[in-house]
């Protein structure tokens, strides 16, 4: 973006969006804001990954077992840093973290919401310069303002988000967020340093082409997903197959490319993995929220995400989502085959 008449900041939309609310205070607008904030650091560093020490492995494990990368700490550590700053919020979850991190300062401690996230999504591709992305929910906390947060506040049902999103860092760098009232997208204009309207209302189409897999765990798949694989790779002109095949290995990355173009995302439940292996409270929830409000759809294969009520803050859920025909037509292949 070079013109900048008339284009709607990131800020601006959040002001304006408040100004439709009469009895808003502002709290949710100023953790946008500050969210915003920390994403322009993330961005900058992932940019300047390849000429900085910020890349390779950390030397430690998350919670998850997984090797903690350069950046996923750096990412984990400036969104933290924003959102105590900001006041709004009382408590953080992170992939990262094996407990909620509580903000204990009076500020912090009447702060109206949670926030849960993934601060660095697909961070095992950094290295190969692949598109990673930061996922983040937004719930009202449910103990009383004033009071030091409790693990409670965070074991909502997706039904009860405020607020969701992701920021992808890619060719370009983009947030997409929703707070239940459609779906909006914003490029980072770097000769600014501002998130811009770029993608006003994103409504995802109804199907698509594009079915996105780990098709190298084909043979521990459910019965269910096998045959739907299959159903795309069948030639049928009426239904416009075979589809395509495009696996990123990154949630955000092919989440995006799906919400914007129609497709299906599945990460299904695995030998390996029998519960799945995305993470229920920041991964599913806020993707699924998103999905909905874009007119798609997202189950664990039996049930919609967003009415599941987590046991624990690292639960972990199958995960299907995308074009609502699409997701309807793998449940349809999942309840037809895994009940034979």
């Amino acid at each position: 973006m070079t013109e900048h008449n008339n284009v709607q900041t990131l800020n601006q939309f959040i002001i304006q969006r408040q100004s439709d609310h009469p009895g808003a205070k502002g709290e949710l607008s100023r953790l946008l804001h500050h969210i915003g904030i920390a994403s322009k650091i993330v961005n900058r560093a992932v940019n300047k990954a390849g000429l900085v020490d910020i890349l390779g492995e950390h030397g430690d494990r998350n919670v998850q077992g997984e090797d903690q990368q350069k950046l996923d700490v750096f990412a984990d550590t400036h969104f933290i840093d924003a959102l105590k700053a900001c006041g709004e919020c009382c408590a953080v979850a992170s992939e990262e973290n094996e407990e909620i991190i509580i903000f204990d300062d009076e500020l912090s401690k009447h702060g109206k919401y949670v926030f849960a996230m993934d601060p660095l999504d697909g961070s095992s591709n950094i290295d190969v310069n692949v598109s990673i992305g930061t996922i983040f929910s937004i719930y009202e906390r449910l103990s009383p303002r004033g009071e030091v947060a409790k693990i409670e506040d965070f074991l909502q049902e997706g039904t009860k988000q405020v607020a969701a999103g992701y920021i992808i860092y890619g060719s370009s760098t983009m947030l997409v967020y929703t707070t239940g009232k459609g779906v909006n997208g914003f490029t980072l204009d770097p000769s600014i340093g501002e998130f811009c309207l770029s993608h006003p209302n994103i409504k995802t189409p109804k199907t698509g082409k594009i079915y996105s897999i780990n098709e190298g765990n084909y043979i521990n798949f459910p019965m269910g997903v096998k045959k739907y694989i299959k159903y795309c790779q069948e030639y049928d002109q009426k239904s416009n197959r075979p589809y395509t095949s495009r696996y990123i290995g990154s949630l955000v990355a092919d989440f995006h490319r799906n919400l914007l173009n129609g497709g299906i995302f599945i990460y299904p439940q695995t030998r390996k993995n029998p519960n799945g292996k995305l993470r229920l409270m920041y991964e599913c929830n806020p993707i699924a929220f998103i999905a909905e409000q874009a007119g798609g759809k997202a189950i664990d294969g039996t049930q919609r995400i967003l009415t599941i009520k987590p046991s624990s803050l690292h639960e972990r859920v199958p995960f299907y989502t995308g074009s609502t025909n699409m997701v309807k037509k793998t449940e349809e292949f999942l309840h037809f085959f895994n009940n034979i």
